[in-house]
This record gives structure tokens, sequence and C-alpha cells, in this order.
């Protein structure tokens, strides 16, 4: 039997079809062409890298800088976030790590021979779970591609990003032991935004924690983030933790963690990122 066609007078529904059509169409060229774009970033490597300082709010030195690396501003990336946030939806997340990771380690060693910086200075590097999961990785690549830049594991601090990408923490805290045994450590970031990260936090055992910067927006006005810090403050004390407050972006905020006895801290009120290794270590002497 034969579908009948519709009336004349009903092209609704032909309508709507043709234009989510039109839509999914559009969309799928558009993915299409950010897939390709991306593949040129990492084959020509026009990330910029970026490092921001983390400064110990007590005593005013620099415990070390956060690599970040960010692509082309372009119609297709209009920003940092919709790029990375791309990348999770592809099959190029453990490669683009890996390319993360050796265009990392190979920056830094030439920023620190330019700006004649000690060659133990400490780098923390966002790495994806994944990556520190894969065989080869665990297998002394990283600590090989380390000494190729004169670098070592120890001055090395794996950040942990998408913490939701950890099903099995049992499992994962071997695989960091691991890494911790070669003498590399471990910080969980975005720390009080969400479930992830406090189970992350307690299972993990992470030698820093980065708190959230909406826990660090004027925290001096808001009793309620002041208590939550205060919180992660003592778990941080009872388990031998360093904790960083990331997103710091106003003096009335430092002078607050200070007060509040926070070790270390980070955000454009210190110093935004920057291309080369930019010294902070004055800002409270």
């Amino acid at each position: 039997m034969k579908t009948p066609l519709l009336p004349a007078s009903d092209k609704s529904g032909l309508y709507h079809y043709t234009t989510y059509f039109y839509h999914a169409t559009q969309q799928y060229l558009l993915s299409c062409r950010r897939y390709y774009e991306l593949q040129k970033i990492i084959r020509t490597q026009t990330l910029t890298t970026f490092f921001q300082p983390i400064l110990n709010l007590q005593e005013g030195s620099c415990l070390g800088y956060e690599v970040l690396n960010r692509p082309p501003i372009s119609s297709l990336f209009p920003d940092t976030e919709s790029f990375y946030e791309f990348i999770g939806y592809t099959d190029q997340v453990f490669a683009f790590e890996c390319f993360c990771r050796d265009l990392s380690f190979k920056r830094l060693s030439a920023a620190l021979n330019e700006a004649e910086k000690p060659k133990d200075t400490v780098v923390f590097v966002n790495i994806h779970p994944q990556v520190l999961s894969d065989s080869n990785y665990r297998s002394g690549e990283t600590i090989q591609l380390l000494a190729r830049y004169g670098l070592s594991p120890q001055q090395v601090v794996f950040e942990l990003t998408e913490k939701q990408a950890v099903h099995d923490y049992v499992a994962f805290e071997r695989i960091l032991s691991h890494y911790r045994s070669q003498g590399f450590r471990i910080a969980i970031d975005d720390a009080g935004s969400g479930y992830n990260s406090l189970k992350a936090i307690v299972s993990l055992k992470p030698e820093f924690i980065k708190l959230d910067k909406s826990l660090v927006r004027h925290i001096h006005l808001y009793p309620n983030q002041q208590h939550v810090v205060k919180l992660l403050q003592e778990f941080a004390a009872d388990s031998g933790t360093y904790i960083i407050a990331e997103g710091i972006e106003e003096m009335e905020e430092i002078a607050f963690l200070r007060e509040e006895g926070i070790q270390y801290g980070q955000g454009y009120a210190i110093k935004k990122p920057a291309t080369e290794l930019a010294d902070v270590s004055l800002l409270f002497s």
C-alpha cells in the first residue's frame, strides 16, 4: 500500500523536515571545517604557549608556572573555550593531549633558557586522565621527553582536567602512584565546582588543590564562599595538601586569602599569562 502524499494545504511537516535537514547539514559541515582546522593547528604547531605564575601569597615568592596552550582566534574557533570544547567531541583527545604535552615541555625549556630561570622551576601541565592511563605514557616515554629538554619529573605537576572521565578511582589511584614513584606530582583543579572535583580530591589525594574561580571571585564579600574554602583548607591541612586559589582578579581577594592563610594564588591580579616567564617575586616584598 502506498503512503498517501500530504494534502496540498498541509505542508508544515515537510517544511519542518526540510528545515531540520538544512540545519543538520550546516552543523555537519561546520564540524568538518573545525576538524580540518584542528588537524592544521596540530600539523603546523600554531598554538601559542603562555605561562601564568603561581605565587606564594605568604612569602611573595614564585612557586612555578602553569602552561596554557591557546589556539589562534578565528571564525571557526572564536575563543579558547570553544576550541577545547570541540576537541572533547572528537576522536582526537588523546592525540591532541600528547601534542600539547610535547609542545609544552619544548617551549618551557626554551623559555627557561631565555629568561635564565633555574632549570628545576616547577611547571603545572594540564592533562586528560585518559592520557595518564595510556601504557605508552607510563612506559617511560614522558621521562625520556623531559630528559631531551633538560627537565625532570620532580618539577612537573600534572593538573587533571575532565575529572568526569575517571570512572574507576581505585584503579586510577594506582596509576597515579606509579607517576608519583617517578617524582611527578598531581593537582586537582576547579575544586568546589561540583561532585566530581570533590570526589577526585578525596580519592586521588593530590599534592595541590586548585580552588575554582567561582569560590575565589569576591570571596572577601560572601560568607558562603568563605565557609566552603575554610572546609577545603581544613581538609588540605589534615592531608598534607597545598591549596592554590585560582582566578584572583582583585587585590581585596589577595588580602583576604593571605589573611586566611591560603598558601598559593594565581590570577590576573597577580600576573596575566604571558609568552615569557615573568618575574613576580617582588610583588609582596
